[in-house]
């Protein structure tokens, strides 16, 4: 049944319905006595709240009552994809939404007027004239979670909409920083090969960083041999950073395996030594996310030193392997609905700054050094960190600047770009294949779309 919440173009959406074979109550105030009856007496009942003006897509009726007879036990919310129609029946600004994303739902109410919700009696308890689509969507979603159900996404635009919920950009990190007093102690490790320029500016941005709680730096000097990088890694007061001198072969994930070893710190942070802090809050802002017991990895927002974005949360399948999302974005644009400034769960984020439990680190076994010296084993590491039940989560309130791959190059030599590939096949064979015509119901990412372009960064339709 359809609730109808009374205005504009009712007419229109009554027809909709009338359509799809759904029956419609017309909502004029609360009526909160009838809701609760209706639940009462239908506790299995599916009610679809809808706002006058939208309309359904053709076959939606029997898509939704498909979904619904083959939802496991228990499922109370499946919702779609929408677009936007105006008076004269013009569709556009089509949101081809994520799998189901608590965090961004925090931030970004994805659902009300395109989702079928299976209510309880106290769904309706307390609602208010103002907003009680979303008041029931949260309710349900709320128990849905309570219950550990499943939501299920349906991969096609069903819902033509007048208007919709715009996201909700967070509050500044400086409030989410002040949330707590003290922290548990954190190492940060910081690999470095010479680039003493770029390593003086990553270190100065730590002394400044502002955390309550105890803090180590470990600088893992991997062979440098220029004598000025020397002499400051010689002066560095061990107070503030130890070095940790290792000569083997650039290998990253090993490197930072082998410092984590020795790291005393509760939270690790793999940091690059060619990130630059904008804001001191950065490391608490991640820190706090870290430590909810459903988070594994937390990933930052990176800016080129141009001002656009370079990382913000990674994309498995885009390129047949993994790539940054939105990437080249300014992040004053609004980019695919604001997607680039919402905290969410992402299937990985990269290790140039990442912050993770370690003991949540360990037990997936560190980094894999033996498939993933250079490439991919952040993205390896999130993906098994995700098997887990740790979901790995963007935090764009923590924003910094990547001067990216200044120090070691781009791999565009024959051997870097040999083991390019092998690292690349290695993701693929444990984590895809990455089908780049993958149909209509099928992604890479959860966290994507089948019908976005598997070619493009940046969430763009794929033609």
């Amino acid at each position: 049944m359809a609730l109808v919440q009374v205005g504009a173009d009712i007419e229109r959406t009554l027809s909709s319905l009338a359509s799809e074979n759904i029956p419609a109550k017309k909502i004029q105030g609360l009526q909160t006595a009838d809701l609760a009856r209706l639940s009462r007496n239908d506790p299995d009942a599916w009610i679809l709240p809808i706002t006058s003006g939208d309309i359904l897509a053709p076959g939606a009726g029997a898509l939704y009552r498909e979904a619904a007879a083959a939802a496991p036990a228990g499922t109370l919310v499946i919702y779609a994809d929408d677009d936007i129609i105006d008076t004269r029946m013009r569709r556009s600004t089509p949101h081809l939404k994520p799998d189901w994303n608590s965090e961004l739902f925090r931030h970004f109410d994805y659902l009300t007027g395109a989702a079928i919700l299976r209510l309880s009696q106290d769904s309706f308890d307390d609602l208010t004239d103002d907003g009680w689509p979303q008041q029931l969507v949260s309710r349900t979603v709320r128990r849905s979670e309570a219950n550990n159900s499943c939501v299920i996404h349906l991969h096609q635009i069903l819902h033509h909409r007048r208007t919709r919920f715009a996201p909700k950009l967070p509050f500044p990190p400086t409030m989410l920083a002040e949330a707590r007093a003290d922290l548990p102690s954190i190492s940060i490790l910081v690999p470095t090969r010479n680039g003493l320029n770029l390593l003086r500016n990553c270190l100065d941005g730590l002394a400044r960083t502002e955390y309550p709680g105890p803090l180590e730096v470990i600088v893992i000097d991997n062979g440098s041999d220029d004598t000025a990088t020397l002499e400051f890694l010689a002066s560095l007061d061990p107070k503030f950073a130890q070095v940790l001198r290792d000569d083997g072969p650039f290998n990253f994930a090993a490197l930072n395996n082998r410092a984590a070893d020795t790291a005393s710190g509760e939270l690790l942070c793999f940091l690059n030594n060619d990130i630059e802090m904008v804001d001191p809050a950065w490391l608490t802002t991640m820190c706090e996310q870290a430590l909810r017991a459903e988070v594994g990895a937390v990933g930052a927002r990176l800016l080129y030193p141009d001002g656009r974005i370079q990382h913000a949360g990674v994309v498995m399948g885009v390129g047949g392997g993994a790539a940054h999302a939105h990437r080249l974005l300014s992040p004053t644009e609004p980019g695919y609905f604001d997607r680039h400034s919402l905290p969410q769960f992402v299937s990985a984020v990269t290790a140039a700054c990442l912050v993770v439990q370690r003991h949540k680190f360990l037990a997936v076994g560190g980094f894999d050094a033996d498939h993933f010296a250079v490439s991919f084993n952040d993205v390896d590491l999130c993906l098994r960190l995700g098997s887990k039940g740790w979901h790995t989560l963007y935090e764009p309130r923590a924003t910094l600047v990547h001067h990216e791959s200044v120090t070691r190059g781009f791999d565009r030599d024959p051997a870097g770009s040999a083991r390019l590939a092998r690292e690349l096949t290695a993701l693929q064979k444990r984590w895809g294949p990455f089908h780049l015509d993958k149909g209509p119901n099928r992604s890479a990412d959860p966290f994507h779309h089948p019908c976005l372009s598997p070619f493009s960064e940046q969430f763009v339709l794929e033609l």
